[in-house]
């Protein structure tokens, strides 16, 4: 299986309605890490079979240059899925996501469907990746068996439309009703060594609003941001994006720690503030997300 810390920096996911290539081929040329191609909430019913074929011409046919490319299956329970990654796995796309995840039986039914595709494909095993969106009221309750049910799984999507509906709540800019979801999703990834992946910001007119939502989320711990329109992934990639002050700060401070620890010094102060461990672990965090 492919190894869970192998990530790559997602700071961007852009959903595409699949059955759009119009759309779908702005994307692949658009200033996002990830563009999802959708098969599920974006595509009406009767196109679901049309949107499996664009998919399909899309990921043979478009460059989409260093972007990761992504299915949106529908759940288990349509029965689509089978169908849909028959259509799509020769064509290699980087992974597939499961909406409405709820126990880890979704997961492993997609994961058997990928292991026999990568079989007969001639695929290394776990090639494929998996990641798994919550969006109900029962998936945030089977958090840990679902950021557990696969080492395919690299990453952890949070719905909060669908939630709010799910658990009869009234959705607000300020968001206090999804909070407690939003919080576990972020705690379970972290957990379980998986990238998190905040909810989209429906009105995407308010640029004020998106960039402050996403600058939160990354102070809670997400790494990236779903996305509902192309002009909302400038604004994401930027917040969720080390400043050069934040850098800078992040270096030096590492480099007075290993100064210190070669010099046999335990704490020490840094810009006038007591240096500990979850410092260094948060500067080091930094770094990362700039890699």
């Amino acid at each position: 299986m492919a190894l869970q810390n192998e990530h790559f920096a997602r700071r961007s996911l852009l959903f595409m309605p699949g059955d759009s290539m119009k759309k779908i081929q702005k994307a692949a040329g658009w200033e996002v890490d990830s563009v999802i191609l959708d098969l599920e909430d974006g595509v009406a019913q009767k196109r679901k079979v049309e949107a499996r074929t664009t998919v399909s011409e899309a990921l043979q046919t478009l460059d989409f240059g260093g972007r990761e490319r992504l299915v949106r299956l529908n759940h288990v329970s349509t029965g689509l899925p089978p169908a849909e990654i028959e259509a799509t796995a020769a064509r290699r796309p980087d992974g597939y996501i499961i909406p409405k995840a709820e126990e880890a039986a979704d997961l492993h039914a997609i994961d058997r469907l990928l292991e026999a595709a990568e079989l007969r494909l001639g695929l290394e095993a776990g090639a494929l990746r998996l990641f798994a969106m919550i969006e109900t009221a029962l998936g945030v309750m089977n958090l840990q068996e679902i950021a557990r049910a696969t080492p395919r799984l690299e990453g952890l999507i949070f719905g909060a439309e669908d939630l709010a509906g799910d658990i009869g709540a009234v959705r607000t800019p300020a968001a206090w009703e999804v909070f407690y979801a939003r919080s576990a999703v972020v705690t379970a990834a972290a957990a379980y060594n998986l990238q998190a992946f905040d909810m989209v910001f429906t009105d995407f007119h308010d640029d004020a609003g998106l960039e402050a939502e996403s600058r939160f989320a990354r102070q809670l711990g997400y790494t990236g941001k779903t996305c509902i329109h192309p002009n909302q992934t400038p604004i994401v990639n930027r917040a969720f994006s080390p400043s050069p002050a934040e850098l800078d700060h992040a270096q030096r401070l590492i480099e007075a720690f290993e100064t210190q620890q070669a010099a046999g010094a335990g704490a020490f102060t840094f810009n006038g503030k007591m240096v500990d461990m979850p410092m260094l672990v948060a500067a080091r965090k930094v770094l990362e997300r700039a890699t």
